[in-house]
């Protein structure tokens, strides 16, 4: 069937942004049941929630632009960034910052000086008392690697913290509120100070963070560019690994017996990839379409705006049993929580070779005896980015 001849995609105009930033997955099932192409009218975007679709649309860039001139990205983080880039242009910024994050320097580089700080801050946690690991642990330690990892370690772990909630909040805001965007200005002032002084250090004392590999680079891309690419891995390298950590924790304490099983197998790889595809960090992604199209019979025109529910790909029962479920051992997990394509997280081996491999791990074998006393007040929140908001354990 051509493009042309499909008619246009259902449109919703009960689903409110409230109800999928307090509760999206039911609503999330319904769709891929009834509606897997549905323009929804509070977001002003055509959603997908099937796997095969959301991934249909990552990996064809040439249709599916991420230059979406309606996204609140750009008023967010004060600039044009390679997030919202394709091509030649998204891929010159984006390898800019790749000496930073190739496998040899994580390894190297990067690990060793996540497993020196996982330790200090584990040292700092209390025992025998209620402690929200979210706030105290997930959220610090994650600030502190990237703080390194980005060449900006005075930054302080509040001034991280904050930083890539301004700019999340802000590039989360769909409602267009004045609030979000007031928050996130205050963000650049203090981030564009502080950028500055530290392109100043790497100059005269190159490391191996991004912001020296792409100040002292030899055909270096543009300040303006080096400064938004810093902000986009503010904004997306806290969230990520954080979120991540807490909900791979609540799994696990919530499911005794599969932690036995990663403890006795040492399967805690498995156990992050889990995580990441149960509650996927980064839920929803939008992408302008460049020339008419259809899926699933669904006429979608060029200029209309359609948004990857990545958060339901990693749930559809065309490919998972059980997906509501946190299930570690299940025999094949083709998420989509680090995207597809070109735009695939940059920042995906970081998670993995520190959340993944070491901070899980060290964490329950330091608190062998670690409890979750009552996993109902444990909260989710998020509809763009999406994880727990407080996760009070004690420590054992």
């Amino acid at each position: 069937m051509s493009a042309e001849t499909g008619t246009l995609a259902p449109v919703d105009e009960q689903i409110t942004l409230k109800d999928l930033h307090v509760d999206p997955y039911p609503i999330y099932k319904r769709l891929r049941a009834e509606a897997p192409v549905l323009r929804v009218k509070a977001a002003g975007r055509t959603f997908l929630t099937k796997a095969a679709d959301t991934k249909f649309v990552k990996d064809n860039p040439a249709i599916f632009s991420s230059n979406d001139p309606n996204t609140p990205m750009k008023p967010a983080f004060q600039a044009h960034t390679l997030m919202r880039k394709d091509g030649a242009e998204h891929l010159s910024e984006r390898m800019a910052m790749a000496p930073a994050l190739l496998p040899k320097t994580i390894q190297e580089v990067w690990q060793p000086l996540y497993r020196q700080y996982a330790a200090e801050y584990l040292d700092r946690l209390p025992r025998g008392e209620i402690v929200d690991l979210h706030k105290q642990l997930s959220a610090p330690i994650a600030a502190r690697i990237l703080a390194h990892i980005l060449g900006i370690p005075e930054a302080t772990d509040e001034e991280m913290i904050f930083w890539s909630q301004a700019l999340i909040d802000g590039a989360g805001n769909f409602g267009w509120e004045p609030g979000p965007f007031a928050v996130s200005d205050h963000a650049n002032l203090e981030m564009n100070a502080l950028l500055g002084k530290a392109v100043e250090r790497v100059r005269a004392v190159p490391d191996h963070s991004a912001l020296s590999v792409m100040v002292n680079a030899e055909n270096p891309i543009p300040m303006s560019q080096i400064v938004a690419n810093i902000k986009i891995a503010i904004g997306g390298g806290i969230n990520e690994p954080r979120d991540a950590l807490s909900t791979i924790v609540f799994g696990l304490l919530t499911e005794p017996e599969q932690l036995e099983e990663v403890r006795r197998t040492g399967k805690w790889g498995q156990a992050f990839e889990e995580g990441v595809r149960w509650v996927a960090p980064i839920q929803a992604s939008s992408r302008l379409v460049t020339e008419d199209v259809e899926i699933r019979g669904c006429h979608i025109p060029r200029g209309d705006t359609v948004m990857t529910i990545q958060a339901s790909a990693n749930h559809d029962e065309d490919l998972y049993d059980h997906p509501e479920r946190y299930d570690v051992f299940r025999t094949r997990n083709p998420h989509q929580a680090f995207g597809s394509g070109p735009h695939h997280c940059a920042g995906t081996h970081v998670a993995r070779r520190t959340v993944g491999a070491v901070m899980t791990e060290m964490l329950f074998e330091r608190f062998p005896g670690m409890t979750l006393p009552d996993p109902s007040v444990v909260q989710w929140r998020g509809f763009g980015f999406r994880g727990p908001i407080n996760l009070p354990v004690i420590l054992n």
